[in-house]
């Protein structure tokens, strides 16, 4: 008799994953950027702006999770802002599609093993301020995460982060800074606030709205979080903004609906856009100076 060959199966660890990722998407471009955006629900259109650019789906990245909400087109697009190198994500994955949080993260590490060293994370979001209006822009300073859990759970690998990341500068200072002062040129109004996350997909409550309020929050949305964690955890420096495309439950005597959201992003494309076509040479001039002190 022969003698039986067991075959284990060979479960690649998540770093190896990403750093697969990563090697197939730069193997795709020229580029290599150490700024990347991800865009939010609406807000997609940013990505057509870019020039020399290469445009991948999610699903010919391996292991990418793949997007299936309204207004999440799905593609990563490597290309340039003025003269700076980019990559932009044209869609995200959130908890509420089903996907794990690990699988949420996994775009962002993937973007860190391309080099990414700056994210600016976009976001469609529920106004709670009183001080916000449909269509305006608001810098994120801190975040709450409310979605029941952390995408950090689970045997941590050294070579991603740290056991326990420290998240009180995680929303990088400096560039909140150049984003006020780039606002401020465009004559565009910018607020500052705090975004709490919560699982969705249904929108939150009248109640769930008066109690985030009373703790503090300033804006509420389904994304983001996560990938700020995730961002923390690797050392890549957070900028991030929401776009107020509705007002939280109870705010207003009307119903909320997605298409509302797409509506606003729609409206609000241009001045989002040129926002962050200023901030962006910013951002990668100051990892310049960083890399060189």
């Amino acid at each position: 008799m022969n003698p039986r060959v067991n075959k284990r199966r060979v479960v690649a660890s998540a770093f190896d994953q990403a750093e697969k990722a990563a090697k197939y998407v730069l193997s795709r471009s020229r580029l290599r950027p150490a700024v990347a955006v991800v865009l939010g629900s609406g807000l997609g259109a940013f990505a057509d702006g870019l020039t020399q650019a290469t445009a991948i789906d999610y699903r010919k990245i391996p292991n990418f999770p793949v997007s299936t909400a309204i207004g999440h087109a799905g593609r990563l697009i490597v290309g340039k802002v003025d003269h700076v190198p980019v990559a932009v994500m044209q869609g995200r994955v959130h908890y509420y599609e089903g996907y794990s949080l690990d699988q949420v993260i996994y775009p962002m590490r993937v973007l860190a093993r391309m080099g990414v060293r700056a994210a600016i994370l976009t976001n469609a979001a529920g106004g709670i301020s009183q001080d916000y209006q449909q269509g305006c822009l608001v810098v994120l300073r801190d975040h709450m995460n409310l979605q029941g859990s952390n995408p950090l759970i689970g045997p941590n690998d050294e070579r991603f982060g740290v056991r326990f990341p420290d998240m009180t500068r995680v929303h990088w200072k400096r560039y909140r800074q150049f984003a006020k002062e780039e606002a401020s040129k465009l004559g565009l109004q910018i607020f500052e606030g705090v975004y709490a996350a919560l699982s969705g997909p249904s929108y939150e409550t009248p109640a769930e709205i008066r109690y985030l309020r009373t703790i503090g929050a300033d804006l509420v949305g389904m994304s983001t979080v996560p990938e700020i964690i995730a961002a923390g955890h690797l050392g890549v420096r957070v900028l991030g903004i929401s776009c107020v495309t509705n007002m939280a439950a109870g705010i207003l005597d009307q119903p909320i609906t997605a298409e509302e959201v797409i509506e606003t992003g729609e409206r609000v494309k241009g001045q989002f856009a040129a926002l962050l076509t200023a901030i962006i040479p910013r951002i990668s001039a100051d990892l310049g100076a960083a890399a060189n002190s």
